[in-house]
């Protein structure tokens, strides 16, 4: 009889496993392989699959698919021209909103927050994560971008325009990385799984879409331990505050490297 209720839990699991997978393998196929079809086809085979199995699973999946649809439905490059500034901040704001409302005003809930003012300490751990991030972005960073050339999935800032615009951009994406990947789709999976797998499973897709975004070569060898620490730091501290604060960080070392990487006489920081 022990044995029914301890294997029971773990084949449910493994069940829901399934549609939460194919969700995330969608990610894979919109923002990283860049093949439509082949995405859409899996992202909806995901949502059938766990009609099937969990209906809860399912509306929470729906949410997550929302967001993924939404923002493949437009180019995700860094097109710095205002019309495309314009598509994609709309398409990503409604991938952040739509999940949202449905969650709060359709299904009733109150899962999806986005904690600012906590009134918690950051603990020590998140302080030193934070100087961590930015010595590790001064470091590899305009190595990872020289190196590969992949800096030139980024505009050249020598004009002020174009410069103040990447610098807008940057900033902007990394914002809502926190709200759709983290606050989003992290919170929706961890009603459903350990905090381990919910993490890993929206690393996928963030990692994904940073891929298509521009960070290629070797990128997702930065981008998936980033994705992963940015669940935990959230799962530790619960504020959307810190998570942002780290990545605002990252994201300013990203775009000082880039401007260097494209005018190599230009803030002469890096040591590369």
């Amino acid at each position: 009889m022990s044995t029914i209720s301890t294997e029971t839990p773990r084949t449910a699991l493994s069940w829901k496993l399934v549609p939460a997978a194919l969700v995330s393998a969608s990610g894979v196929l919109l923002f990283g392989v860049e093949n439509d079809l082949l995405g859409y086809s899996v992202l909806a085979m995901g949502l059938v699959t766990a009609a099937f199995i969990d209906r809860a699973l399912m509306r929470h999946l729906a949410l997550v698919g929302a967001g993924i649809f939404t923002v493949s439905l437009v180019p995700l490059n860094a097109d710095l021209s205002i019309q495309h500034m314009v598509l994609m901040g709309g398409a990503l704001a409604l991938a952040v909103l739509v999940p949202w409302l449905v969650s709060r005003f359709v299904y009733g809930e109150n899962i999806i927050r986005f904690p600012v003012n906590t009134g918690r300490k950051w603990p020590l751990a998140a302080k030193l994560y934070l100087v961590g991030v930015a010595a590790l972005g001064y470091f590899i960073l305009p190595v990872y971008l020289i190196s590969t050339g992949v800096y030139q999935n980024w505009p050249d800032a020598s004009d002020p325009t174009i410069f103040w615009r990447l610098f807008l951009g940057v900033n902007a994406v990394g914002i809502w990385d926190e709200l759709f990947f983290i606050c989003t789709t992290f919170t929706l999976l961890r009603q459903h799984f350990p905090d381990w797998l919910a993490n890993v499973l929206q690393a996928v897709v963030f990692s994904s879409f940073l891929w298509e975004i521009g960070y290629q070569a070797w990128g997702p060898l930065l981008t998936f331990p980033f994705a992963l620490l940015q669940g935990y730091t959230f799962r530790l501290t619960k504020s959307f505050t810190c998570v942002v604060s780290v990545h605002l960080i990252f994201d300013f070392v990203l775009f000082l490297a880039l401007v260097h990487a494209h005018n190599r006489d230009w803030l002469p920081i890096f040591l590369y």
